[in-house]
């Protein structure tokens, strides 16, 4: 797994509950652009900020790992 697949499953738990990457921001107490940097690639992702995400995103680390490792299957 690499922080573009992290990234991109985020992204897509995102968009399926139709948050903007401001509304995630202000869910989990973080900063727009930081959400945007952790989507793209762009930034080594604490385990703390993935733990604020999935509370977010209403899901479990595990789920956003395991969306992100299926990727490398493809």
């Amino acid at each position: 797994m690499n922080k573009t697949n992290l990234g991109i499953a985020i992204r897509q738990l995102r968009v399926q509950l139709e948050f903007s990457q401001e509304e995630l921001a202000d869910k989990c107490g973080l900063h727009r652009t930081y959400i945007g940097s952790v989507e793209r690639g762009e930034r080594n992702i604490a385990i703390d900020n993935v733990i604020k995400l999935s509370v977010a995103l209403n899901c479990r680390v595990s789920d956003i790992i395991l969306l992100a490792e299926s990727m490398e299957e493809l």
